[in-house]
């Protein structure tokens, strides 16, 4: 007995039901995009490796999907190589390509390859899946979507507070109602290293407080001690772990913390500006809450820090995120070039509205009209009226076999088809078509263009 088939795991099928809904999202922030003015590209699914290896740090290097050589891989490794099992230097020479990470290296990569073609700031959004060789659980898959949108060229903040606007746009959109987008400053994070005395270990201060959530502020102050920050840097930076107040309150607080750091009060400014007009201007749906716990991979980021919380009650995690990366063409040659972006992760945010019962009844890909067939010369006849209907861009099919008239019935009721036409000797010798409404059971004789007519109106 043959195997029963299986996909590998991090991966999903869609039933048509599921496709739709994933269409009414992508749709969703498609427009908003738009409304917005941004343009859409695409990247290749792969990359050359070296576009993408060292861009992620360490850990990123790991679940990047390589890609074999084709042919014979193995024939140009020496054999001394292969008998050190050293798997990174093996498979430098095995495999040249990658899976895309995400998309915001392939866009550096775009932006430096195009940069005599495109006017700036060019806004740009990209839509498509990107793999990871994570561990699968919920919320997170090998192979997933994300939906980007990005600005380079400028270094305006009024692009963060669009960015903050976008977010609240599509989540109203979709009525998902009680997200929370959280905000922080990357030069705030560096500010505070700095007023503490641990600005050489910017990246594990960063790294443990950002897992307060997770480990709270005794688990972070361990792990803080256990990479050197001392002691008393520590004391200094409890404030921090019950940040309180509103987002007023924690400017103010922070502006007089990192009075002495100059990093650390253009920072506080900066998010100041944003907050400000933010508020200013209102949100519908979401709410902004400044997060001074937020890195979010500090070593991508130069400014402003984006991440987006699913509402309270729904377990699952960050629906979103983004920020600014002032170098992040450098890495391919092109200095000077600020970037700002976010991100949407359209499988995390389906489920969340899956959770949420928020999904609105939404109609499948299916014909207003079945012809049924009672044999060749029948459905011949039926074919001049299915070219005509789909012309008018009328959704119409015939069913293939000459099958029993109770089963193509029931084909029709399970899709929910409106109509179906019924065509035999008579219809055929009279040039006509008998119209049946499924829903109330009537029947009427009509012509072609009568036929186009009445079901051109559903």
């Amino acid at each position: 007995m043959a195997q029963k088939p299986s996909i590998p795991k991090g991966t999903r099928d869609f039933s048509p039901s599921e496709v739709a809904k994933r269409n009414y999202i992508f749709s969703t922030i498609r427009q908003v995009f738009e409304t917005y003015g941004f343009q859409p590209i695409e990247t290749p699914s792969f990359e050359n490796s070296e576009t993408l290896m060292g861009k992620y740090g360490e850990e990123g290097d790991r679940l990047i999907f390589k890609i074999l050589n084709s042919g014979d891989y193995l024939g140009k490794v020496d054999d001394s190589l292969l008998l050190s099992k050293d798997s990174l230097k093996v498979t430098s020479k095995i495999s040249e390509k990658a899976l895309r990470y995400d998309l915001t290296v392939p866009f550096a990569r775009y932006v430096v390859q195009r940069q005599n073609e495109i006017e700036f700031p060019f806004k740009r959004y990209q839509m498509q899946p990107v793999w990871r060789a994570d561990r699968p659980q919920k919320g997170r898959f090998r192979e997933f979507y994300q939906c980007d949108a990005d600005v380079v060229g400028s270094k305006s903040l009024w692009q963060e507070i669009e960015f903050v606007q976008l977010y609240d746009a599509v989540f109203s959109k979709l009525k998902l109602t009680g997200t929370t987008i959280k905000l922080n400053n990357r030069k705030i994070l560096a500010g505070i290293a700095e007023i503490i005395g641990a600005a050489d270990k910017l990246i594990d201060f960063t790294v443990a407080l950002d897992k307060l959530d997770k480990i709270g502020a005794d688990g972070v102050a361990k792990e803080m001690m256990e990479k050197g920050i001392s002691e008393q840097a520590i004391e200094k930076v409890k404030p921090l772990f019950n940040f309180t107040g509103s987002n007023q309150n924690k400017l103010d607080q922070l502006a007089n913390l990192l009075a002495e750091s100059k990093d650390g009060t253009s920072g506080v400014n900066d998010l100041r500006f944003v907050v400000d007009a933010v508020e200013k201007f209102g949100l519908e749906s979401a709410k902004l809450v400044i997060d001074v716990t937020l890195a979010r991979g500090l070593n991508y980021y130069t400014g402003a820090i984006y991440e987006v919380s699913a509402p309270e009650g729904v377990n699952m995690g960050s629906i979103g995120g983004g920020g600014r990366y002032d170098d992040l063409t450098g890495i391919f040659g092109l200095n000077d070039m600020s970037g700002v972006g976010i991100s949407f992760g359209l499988d995390r945010i389906y489920l969340v509205l899956e959770e949420l019962n928020l999904f609105t009844e939404l109609e499948l890909p299916k014909p207003k009209v079945l012809f049924i067939n009672f044999g060749d010369a029948e459905a011949s006849f039926c074919m001049k009226a299915l070219v005509e209907l789909r012309k008018n861009n009328i959704k119409s099919e015939l069913y293939p076999d000459n099958a029993k008239l109770k089963k193509q019935m029931n084909y029709a009721n399970k899709r929910e088809i409106p109509y179906v036409v019924m065509v035999g000797a008579d219809e055929i010798e009279n040039n006509t078509y008998t119209l049946k409404n499924m829903q109330s059971g009537e029947q009427e004789v009509c012509s072609l263009k009568e036929l186009i007519r009445i079901t051109a109106q559903l």
